[in-house]
């Protein structure tokens, strides 16, 4: 039976809890992937074929990794590096425990978004900047990155909302978080209130997200 009110007095602490949680897993995650993505990319868009640092093994390789772990879906994902995970964590259930595989999934997100954005810029930014005598790393990091950044904000706020999901389905296998507040305080109990509070709450951080995110981008592309 559906409830009828909500009892914030008891649901609001769990909720609160749950939300630090969802926002600690984000976070760090985030943070790291963002850290190993944009390295992926951009080195995924150096090595292109007529690119600044064009490798053929090194792109092949890069491709390699990306394409294979991108497709997994996540709670796969999450399962199969259960033993990395304990390895690291020392436990495989927790909100920390959620933390590495949530950075490999999105970290190759991270780098194929990347990479796309790297691959739009204008060609004649490049051909400028070695027009001046700038080095391939100083290209990259200085004339292209920056050319790029505004989308790649947009880009960033799409994988950011993206692992607000995937944390959900962590918190489906022990992960912690609003996911698991939802289905074991809501649905295994019948108190669809939590259900509804939750779902709330998602939105609401959802939307502030979307929010930042496309006023940085607007703020960068005006600069």
């Amino acid at each position: 039976m559906v409830t009828a009110w909500i009892d914030l007095d008891v649901v609001g602490p769990k909720v609160a809890r749950a939300l630090f949680e969802t926002l600690f897993m984000v976070a760090a995650s985030f943070f790291l992937a963002a850290i190993i993505g944009l390295i992926l990319g951009i080195f995924l868009y150096a090595t292109r074929p007529g690119q600044l640092l064009h490798s053929r093994v090194a792109h092949t390789a890069l491709n390699l990794i990306v394409n294979t772990l991108r497709p997994i879906p996540f709670i796969i994902l999450l399962i199969a590096l259960t033993p990395l995970t304990r390895e690291l964590i020392g436990t495989s259930i927790g909100p920390a425990a959620a933390i590495p595989p949530l950075t490999v999934a999105a970290s190759v997100g991270i780098a194929r978004v990347a990479e796309s954005n790297l691959v739009a810029v204008d060609p004649g930014v490049v051909e400028a900047a070695k027009a001046v005598g700038a080095r391939p790393l100083h290209i990259l990091f200085g004339f292209v990155a920056r050319e790029a950044l505004g989308p790649l904000v947009l880009s960033l706020t799409f994988i950011f909302v993206a692992i607000i999901d995937a944390t959900a389905v962590a918190g489906a296998v022990g992960g912690g978080g609003l996911g698991n507040l939802a289905l074991t305080y809501g649905y295994q109990r019948f108190d669809y209130g939590v259900i509804v509070v939750v779902i709330a709450v998602l939105i609401a951080l959802v939307q502030l997200v979307q929010l930042v995110g496309n006023r940085l981008a607007r703020r960068i592309i005006d600069g």
